[in-house]
């Protein structure tokens, strides 16, 4: 029998990297193989993962912040941030997620809007995986629609009073900082708030069935005095939250690839050895219409991640080129882990496999960062120059 291809190479997709974005691919995916895949399993099933060790694996290859520039940050290129999110989401979105809220979501808010005194004593310690970071946007009643949010923000005197509550907060119960957005009278404002602070609280979200291998929690601010300092200073309006979700979201394009190739490498792998009616399964018809139809998309999502890679290394990505990529990326992600999950038959649902919690992951990531049908209406805006949000 013909030795099956790794999905990616179907179209020798690498040419069309520099070596330096293949050495930090490599090196992500060394790492996601000795620390990620030994134990994500386990991780997924008890519902825990050593956040801050695991942050420190990781911050030790830079990957923390790793597309930001200064304060021990990599200055990656675009490109090289995805393929390390592609390579990390192979190993497990929540493992993909600590990341991306780390660097993208809570770094790159104080990194853009904060003061100099926010960034100095907050970047270099979340660069090395010492403080960890959250990003509290997302409300228990708000969730596509910010601007609504109940969160309240009041002055005080010279100080800030924070009141009102934050909901599926990744890294919230191990975080040391939070970035909270809240209404003032003057509309919706940034701070950097310290989780130890008095009137703070965290309650974990328990019982989750997806992205298990991901701490998650609801925030509580009951009269949280801050001082004027803690306020992000350059971060006027909902355009400020909404442009860090757009940083994250990019990671997601790629990281979504990552759970889908990791799902179709498996299935190709089994159904090379299983055999069925005296051959391997590989070998029939409908298996391989399954693969072929599996890596064309994959392909495709990948070609499309990549240009809008090169166009945000160029200055020129859109928020709306961006939700292209995560309706489409994340979409055609969660068809390919369910459609490999059936070639796994019975085996599919083992733990054993990665491919049904790649699958059950892919259920959040899909509504995660903008549910499919905000980033509809967000392209759909963008053909018309209308808008349906409501």
């Amino acid at each position: 029998m013909t030795t099956t291809a790794r999905p990616l190479d179907l179209l020798d997709l690498d040419g069309l990297h520099s070596e330096e974005e293949l050495a930090i691919r490599a090196l992500v995916r060394r790492v996601v193989d000795d620390h990620v895949r030994p134990n994500v399993a386990e991780w997924y099933e008890s519902g825990e993962v050593p956040v801050r060790e695991l942050a420190k694996e990781l911050a030790g290859i830079g990957l923390l912040g790793m597309h930001l520039h200064g304060y021990g940050c990599a200055g990656a290129s675009a490109v090289a941030y995805g393929l390390a999110c592609l390579e990390l989401e192979a190993g497990d979105s929540g493992v993909r997620s600590i990341v991306s809220v780390q660097g993208s979501l809570a770094m790159f808010a104080i990194w853009k809007y904060g003061s100099a005194e926010q960034k100095e004593e907050w970047l270099p310690r979340m660069a090395t995986g010492e403080a960890i970071g959250c990003f509290g946007l997302t409300e228990p009643d708000h969730g596509s629609d910010p601007a609504s949010m109940t969160t309240r923000a009041r002055r005080d005197g010279d100080d800030w009073i924070l009141s009102g509550g934050k909901m599926w907060i990744t890294n919230a119960p191990v975080a040391d900082v939070a970035v909270v957005w809240a209404r003032a009278d003057e509309g919706v404002a940034g701070f950097a708030v310290p989780m130890r602070t008095t009137g703070v609280s965290v309650r974990e979200v328990r019982h989750k069935l997806s992205l298990r291998a991901s701490r998650t929690g609801q925030i509580f601010l009951d009269d949280v005095r801050l001082p004027a300092s803690a306020r992000l200073p350059l971060a006027r309006g909902l355009k400020a939250p909404l442009s860090c979700l757009t940083e994250a979201r990019f990671g997601i394009i790629w990281g979504a690839l990552g759970a889908a190739r990791d799902s179709l490498h498996t299935a190709l792998d089994y159904a090379g050895s299983r055999e069925q009616f005296g051959r391997p399964i590989a070998g029939f018809q409908l298996t391989q219409a399954k693969f072929a139809d599996a890596a064309v998309e994959l392909q495709k999502g990948y070609l499309l991640a990549l240009h809008l890679g090169r166009l945000a290394d160029a200055g020129k990505l859109r928020p709306e080129q961006v939700s292209v990529g995560k309706l489409n990326n994340v979409r055609e992600a969660l068809a390919i882990a369910r459609q490999c999950r059936t070639i796994l038959g019975a085996n599919g649902i083992s733990a054993e496999y990665p491919v049904m919690r790649h699958a059950a992951n892919l259920e959040t990531v899909l509504t995660y960062e903008g549910t499919s049908e905000i980033h509809q209406l967000v392209i759909g805006q963008r053909l018309t120059g209308l808008a349906a949000f409501a």
